[in-house]
């Protein structure tokens, strides 16, 4: 079980990627392709790409089935938030969240690293929707 603070977050550390995950200065790819590749798996079949009006935010939220998953994601990317457990209406789930200097600092960056556009232009556009909404520069990512 998670150890969770009372306002329902679990915190995760300071730095959000860890020394496994490095974009090669050359070739902007994650040193870890396989961490990289769930993540954009995750990204795209269950990514939430959004805000609050005053701050963005990318947002994971599955069913508690999933907490080996989340666990992973916690151990990989520590800069991240993890809510949770919910029972809502029926449903109990988590929520993986990055915002903050995570996400401008690491998660960006290393999206903007991936081939998204390539991979799932529907997702991509949802992501540039959103650095579009709060002024992140939207020509950082690969061609």
């Amino acid at each position: 079980m998670f150890n969770v603070i009372h306002d329902g977050e679990t915190s995760c550390g300071d730095g959000f990627l860890s020394t496994s995950i490095v974009r090669d200065a050359d070739t902007g790819v994650a040193a870890d392709s396989f961490i990289a590749g769930m993540l954009l798996g995750l990204l795209v079949g269950e990514g939430h790409f959004g805000g609050d009006g005053k701050q963005p935010h990318v947002t994971l939220r599955m069913h508690v089935r999933h907490e080996p998953l989340f666990r992973w994601l916690r151990e990989h990317f520590p800069g991240a938030k993890l809510y949770g457990p919910y029972n809502h209406g029926g449903r109990q789930y988590y929520q993986w969240m990055v915002r903050g200097e995570a996400l401008k600092n690491s998660l960006i960056p290393l999206i903007d690293a991936l081939p998204l556009a390539q991979v799932d232009p529907y997702t991509y556009g949802r992501y540039q929707q959103m650095k579009e909404r709060y002024k992140i520069p939207v020509g950082t990512d690969r061609p």
